[in-house]
Parts: C-alpha cells; structure tokens; sequence
C-alpha cells in the first residue's frame, strides 16, 4: 500500500504524540508546552491535530 502525504503527516502527528504522552507518564515532561507553551493557541492546534491524526489512524488501518 503506497502511502499519501496525509498519511505521512498523521503518521508523524501520531508519533510525536506517542513520545509527548511517554514524556508526561515517565517524567511529567510535556514537550509540546515547552516549545509552544508561550503561544498557547498553536499548543492548542497540535494537540488537536494529534488527535485527529490518532483517529485518521484507524480509517488508516482499516481501509486496506
């Protein structure tokens, strides 16, 4: 199955989501605050982009 660029987006949203709720459970370190925490709307974006990335996921998954 080839992939398209969105794929490839939520496949890396998915990601740095992953390693962002991996931080916060080993280290309450959250990484996304930390280098968009002054501008917390952008904060805001990426964590709703990783979550719909996590739902895009499953369509992923399923639609082989």
């Amino acid at each position: 199955m080839e992939k398209n660029i969105l794929d490839w987006i939520a496949i890396v949203l998915v990601i740095v989501g992953a390693v962002n709720w991996g931080l916060v459970g080993l280290f309450s370190f959250d990484l996304v605050q930390l280098i968009l925490g002054s501008i917390p709307l952008l904060a805001k974006i990426v964590y709703i982009l990783v979550g719909i990335s996590g739902l895009y996921m499953i369509y992923f998954l399923r639609k082989d």
